[in-house]
């Protein structure tokens, strides 16, 4: 909070793109969902698809694109088996906001979390002086 959402981005996106880049094969969409899509960026799936594949999955479980590739989205129900949070899966995802692409979802989500707790601490508590 001290040193700026700004100063701070450019050092942690570099990070982040190697970090999740190498692990995942990140896109950077900005809009990172690797927790409900058991570990597989929807991004790599050819036509971008962000709420599970699109119907043309070949019989050996590839892509109906790439046929020479996994479908990302049966390598994500594959994972989201092994998850914690496996049900989170189903939850449809909002459509890709381009004008985050780049950017840092790790900071984004921080920041995020930071004023959700903020905001929480400063709700009145029931029978408090006003």
């Amino acid at each position: 909070k001290r040193i700026g959402y700004g100063r701070v981005e450019g050092p942690i996106k570099f990070v982040e793109k190697r970090v999740k880049g190498f692990m995942f094969d990140c896109r950077m969409c900005g809009q990172c969902v690797l927790s409900s899509t058991g570990m597989s960026c929807p991004m790599n799936c050819p036509k971008q698809l962000r709420n599970g594949p699109c119907g043309g999955v070949r019989a050996n479980g590839n892509c109906e694109v790439e046929p020479d590739m996994p479908c990302v989205w049966v390598k994500a129900w594959e994972g989201s088996r092994n998850m914690v949070h496996g049900d989170k899966i189903l939850d449809v995802q909002k459509p890709v906001d381009q004008s985050l692409r780049e950017t840092s979802a790790w900071l984004r989500v921080t920041a995020q979390a930071a004023a959700a707790r903020e905001a929480a601490r400063n709700v009145p508590k029931p029978g408090a002086p006003a």
